[in-house]
C-alpha cells in the first residue's frame, strides 16, 4: 500500500510540528510521521520560550502543537519511518505499516540516541558497538552480530544486517511494533531472544560477548544499539544527504534549510547546536515554508 504526499515530515517534535503548521497553510497535502512522545521536548519542561511564562509541560505544548498542524489540514500517523529512498522527482518514505510517495522531504527527528549503559559499552564503541545499522553494516559482513532494541528501529536493523552478517540476533526486553512488521520478523532468519536484556559487554581488542541478565551470554562480532526510531543521521546516511564534515553527526542546510538534495529539509537538533525549542520551532517555520513553496512551483510546472 502507497499514497501520494506532497510534504512528508519525519518527526513529531516542535520542528515537524511548526514545519506541519506552515506546509499546510500552504494548501500543501502534509503527513506526519512519527509519534509526538518519543519527542525529546515531551517530558521536559519549558522555562525559557519567548511569552510562555512560568514553567510549562513540554507534553502539553506537543499536544497543542499537534492540534494546531492538524487544524491547518495537516495529518499525524504513529509509525517510525524506516528508510528514505529517492526515485526521480519523488522520494518513497517507507514507514513501518506503509510506503507513502512524497515531491519534498522535511527531516526533523532530533539527534538523541539513547545508550545501553552496561559495563563495557564505552569502551567498545567504535570496536564493535555501533550505533547505525545504515552507516555500519558494511563493516560486519560475514560476522556474527546483535541488534538490542525493543521497536522498529531495532527489527528493521536486524532485517537489513541479514544481508551482511553471518548469523543476526535481536535481543529485546519486550518488542512495541506492528503486527506487519512482527509477522516479518517471524518468517525472517533472525534469531529473537525476548524477555533478556543486556548486563555488560567484554571483550579483549574488540567486542567478543554480550552478556545477558537472565546468565546467559551470546558470542557476538558486533553489537547495534537501536533504542528508538531511526535518527534523521541514520535515514540521512542512507539517502545520500550530506552531514557536516566535523563531526558528521549534523545534516548541512542553507538559510532555506536545504539539504543537498532538491526538496530534502531538515530542521531542529539535527542541524546543530544550540539544542533549543526556539531554535527548533524557527528552523521548522522556515522548513515548513520552503518546502510547500518547492511543491506548489512543481504543481505549477505541471
Amino acid at each position: 500500500m502507497s499514497e501520494y504526499i506532497d510534504v512528508i515530515i519525519v518527526g513529531a517534535g516542535p520542528a515537524g510540528l511548526q514545519a506541519a503548521v506552515h506546509a499546510a497553510r500552504k494548501k500543501t497535502s502534509v503527513l506526519i510521521l512519527g509519534k509526538p512522545e518519543q519527542s525529546s521536548i515531551f517530558r521536559a519542561h519549558v522555562e525559557n520560550y519567548l511569552c510562555v511564562d512560568g514553567v510549562t509541560d513540554g507534553g502539553e505544548m506537543v499536544k497543542i502543537g499537534l492540534d494546531q498542524a492538524t487544524r491547518f489540514g495537516a495529518e499525524l500517523v504513529e509509525e517510525d519511518v524506516l528508510g528514505i529512498e529517492q526515485e526521480g522527482d519523488f522520494y518513497i518514505v517507507r514507514s513501518e505499516n506503509r510506503k507513502h510517495i512524497a515531491r519534498s522531504v522535511i527531516l526533523a527527528t532530533g539527534i538523541a540516541k539513547k545508550k545501553l549503559k552496561v559495563k563495557g559499552e564505552k569502551e567498545f564503541a567504535g570496536r564493535g558497538v555501533s550505533y547505525c545499522v545504515d552507516c555500519d553494516a558494511n563493516f560486519f559482513r560475514n560476522a556474527k552480530v546483535t541488534v538490542v532494541g525493543n521497536g522498529s528501529g531495532a527489527v528493521d536493523g536486524a532485517l537489513t544486517l541479514l544481508n551482511y552478517a553471518s548469523e543476526v540476533h535481536l535481543v529485546a526486553r519486550e518488542l512495541d511494533i506492528s503486527r506487519g512488521l512482527r509477522q516479518k520478523l517471524s518468517v525472517s532468519e533472525v534469531k529473537l531472544k525476548e524477555g533478556a536484556w543486556p548486563s555488560a559487554i567484554a571483550g579483549k581488542n574488540f567486542v567478543e560477548f554480550l552478556i545477558l541478565d537472565d546468565g546467559s551470554s551470546l558470542e557476538v562480532e558486533g553489537i547495534f544499539v537501536e533504542l528508538g526510531a531511526k535518527s534523521a543521521v541514520e535515514l540521512a546516511t542512507s539517502l545520500g544527504v550530506t552531514l557536516d564534515m566535523e563531526t558528521f553527526s549534523n545534516i548541512e542546510v542553507n538559510r532555506k534549510m536545504e539539504t543537498n538534495l532538491p526538496g530534502v529539509y531538515a530542521a531542529g537538533d539535527i542541524t546543530g547546536q544550540p539544542y533549543q525549542m526556539a531554535k527548533a520551532v524557527g528552523e521548522g517555520c522556515v522548513a515548513g515554508w520552503n518546502a510547500a513553496n518547492y511543491v506548489n512551483k512543481l504543481k505549477r510546472k505541471g
